[in-house]
């Protein structure tokens, strides 16, 4: 399907989520912008693949002003809102900074695309988020109660309600899109996920032993991000914005997610000790590969956080494709590619 034509902005572009939605987009024929921070070293690197096909530019989204001229100038058909502090354990670290960037930054873009009077021509998607729901008991929905449990959370909840008052008073075409974790290689070495594969990746090569992991029982919900953001696509391609949920409907624990990226290694754990004490031994060889670290706790832990993507299965169309063990097992892979290419280089 081409839509030659058709132009889009990506905030946070350089991310694992602007990275795929850029392949979905370019491949569909789009004029492709992407928002990159103003840094002082090139974070490019990861848009390799198509970065001659798109046109960046430097702009923070706490810079108002430089987000109203760079709308104006390329009138967009379409804005991904992905750009954030998107750490939820940094989140209590760096509050006020998450606060300007995941709420006031998507008040800076509707703004903007107001007082450039371009609120009936370009469509807006909003990345929300599960944390969102914080405690409140799975499987959650769009009418779930909202209870976030870090500045994280509750900076995109600010923005998600911004979205909906901008829908309902100036009848923007903005949706938010609340998406439960999402995975893949291109996700940032500081998630769970990421961690944990990169860990057993350097474990199957004897260059590391073990893994320091925080709450072993928190549940989450993960698919593939590449399936993910075919389903923000799908949003702004509806006659009516709305508000969706993009999920997979099934929970794992930390402690799964350690038994099936250990697999990988042809590594069987067993568990033994409770909360702090509790560590995941190699069956065969009998050595600890996974311990628990009381400072990798958050202030406020989320425990189970499980979707229902009923909504967006209906109305919308959209499938996840890709299961949670192989979202793993190419993770570990990739984990494994980098790591003998490094050895291979650098010795």
């Amino acid at each position: 399907m081409s839509l030659m034509g058709k132009i889009a902005l990506i905030t946070g572009i350089t991310g694992q989520d602007g990275y795929y939605l850029s392949a979905l987009l370019l491949g569909k024929g789009y004029e492709l912008h992407g928002l990159v921070q103003p840094l002082v070293y090139d974070d490019t690197h990861t848009l390799a693949p198509f970065l001659d096909q798109i046109t960046l530019h430097r702009c923070d989204l706490c810079d108002g002003g430089a987000i109203t001229r760079i709308l104006n100038e390329i009138k967009p058909d379409e804005i991904y809102n992905l750009g954030a502090q998107s750490h939820v354990g940094m989140s209590f670290d760096v509050p006020e900074y998450t606060t300007n960037v995941n709420a006031l930054g998507t008040l800076r873009l509707l703004e903007s695309l107001r007082a450039l009077k371009l609120e009936n021509t370009t469509r807006f998607y909003q990345a929300s988020t599960s944390e969102i729901f914080g405690d409140t008991p799975p499987p959650q929905t769009e009418h779930s109660l909202f209870n976030p449990r870090s500045p994280y959370a509750s900076a995109k909840l600010y923005a998600y309600h911004l979205v909906k008052n901008y829908r309902e008073a100036y009848g923007f075409h903005a949706s938010n899109g609340i998406l439960f974790n999402h995975e893949s290689p291109k996700r940032g070495y500081d998630f769970v996920t990421r961690k944990v594969t990169r860990a057993v990746a350097s474990i199957g090569v004897g260059q590391k032993e073990c893994v320091d992991l925080g709450n072993l029982n928190a549940i989450r919900d993960w698919g593939h991000a590449a399936d993910y953001v075919e389903g923000m696509w799908l949003m702004l391609q509806q006659e009516q914005a709305d508000d969706y949920i993009l999920a997979t409907g099934e929970g794992r624990s930390v402690r799964e997610l350690c038994d099936v990226a250990f697999s990988c290694i042809g590594v069987s754990l067993t568990w033994i000790g409770e909360g702090e004490e509790e560590k995941g031994i190699d069956r065969l060889s009998k050595q600890v590969r996974v311990r628990v670290d009381q400072k990798l706790f958050r202030p406020l832990d989320v425990e189970n956080l499980r979707g229902d993507p009923t909504k967006a299965q209906e109305k919308l169309g959209w499938r996840r494709k890709t299961s949670f063990k192989e979202t793993i097992t190419e993770m570990v892979k990739a984990d494994q590619s980098c790591l003998i290419y490094d050895i291979k280089r650098f010795g």
